[in-house]
C-alpha cells in the first residue's frame, strides 16, 4: 500500500529534511487531502505536538473526518487516541508514548491494539523520539517483538534520510521485516519506483513525503499501484 503524508506545522502542511529543517510548504491541508483521493489511506501527523511545542488539534481532526488516516504526533494519552478515533480516525500512531509501558497498555485498551500503529524511528541506528530529537538506547529491531501485543503494525522512518530525496536503506526494512509478521509501513527518503517495488516484495507499505511533494514520484502512478 502507498500511503501519502500531510505533516503539519503551524496549521501549514510542510516538508522537512530530517525532522529539522523545513524544506518546503505545500498547498492548504484541505487540498492535499484532495490531491490524495485515490489512495485508500492517508497518513497524518502533527508536527509540532510531536515536538511539543504547540498543536493543530483542530485540523487534524477535521482531516480525520474527512478521509480514512493514520494520525500521529504528539499522541501521549489514552483520551487523545480515543478523540482521534471518535473523530474518524482509523488507526493512531503513538510513538514517544510507547515507550513508557503503563500509557502504551491504557491507549491499547482504550482503542484497541487494532487500531494501533507504533512509531519506531531510527537515526544512527538507534530509535528516536520527541520529535526526533531525543536518542533512545535500542535499535528497532531489538524492540519489534516487544511491542507486538500492543498493536497491529508499526511505522518505520529511516530518519538519516528524511527528506532528502537520496534513497532509503532496504536492507534495514529486511532486518525489521524478519523480526515481525505485524504490518510495517516504511517511511525516509523513499525516492523511486524500485524502492517502491522491492518494499512491496517484503509485503511493506510506502509512506511517501517529499517525492511526492516534489513531483519526482507521479501520483498518478502511485495511486494505480497503491
Amino acid at each position: 500500500m502507498i500511503i501519502p503524508c500531510i505533516d503539519l506545522m503551524d496549521g501549514k502542511v510542510v516538508q522537512l529534511v530530517q525532522g529539522r529543517e523545513k524544506a518546503l510548504e505545500a498547498d492548504s491541508p484541505l487540498v492535499m487531502l484532495e490531491r490524495f483521493s485515490a489512495f485508500p489511506q492517508i497518513q497524518i501527523i502533527d508536527l509540532d505536538a510531536a515536538m511539543g511545542i504547540g498543536d493543530n488539534n483542530s485540523l487534524v481532526e477535521m482531516l480525520a473526518e474527512r478521509a480514512v488516516t493514520r494520525v500521529g504526533g504528539g499522541v501521549r494519552s489514552a483520551e487523545r487516541a480515543r478523540t482521534l478515533i471518535a473523530h474518524g480516525a482509523h488507526r493512531v500512531i503513538v510513538g514517544t508514548a510507547a515507550f513508557n509501558e503503563e500509557l502504551l497498555e491504557s491507549i491499547a485498551h482504550a482503542i484497541g491494539p487494532e487500531r494501533l500503529i507504533v512509531a519506531l524511528d531510527s537515526k544512527g541506528g538507534k530509535v528516536v523520539v520527541k520529535g526526533w530529537r531525543e536518542t533512545t538506547r535500542v535499535s528497532a529491531e531489538e524492540v519489534l517483538k516487544h511491542f507486538e501485543p500492543y498493536c497491529s503494525g508499526f511505522l518505520c522512518t529511516y530518519v538519516d534520510k528524511e527528506g532528502m530525496m537520496e534513497g532509503t536503506d532496504l536492507d534495514w526494512f529486511r532486518r525489521l521485516r524478519a523480526k515481525t509478521s505485524h504490518e510495517i509501513t516504511a517511511a525516509g527518503g523513499i525516492t523511486t519506483m524500485d524502492e517502491i517495488h522491492a518494499l512491496q516484495d517484503l509485503n511493506i507499505n510506502a509512506a511517501l513525503g517529499m517525492a511526492i511533494y516534489t513531483g519526482r514520484l507521479p501520483l498518478d502512478e502511485l495511486a494505480h499501484i497503491s
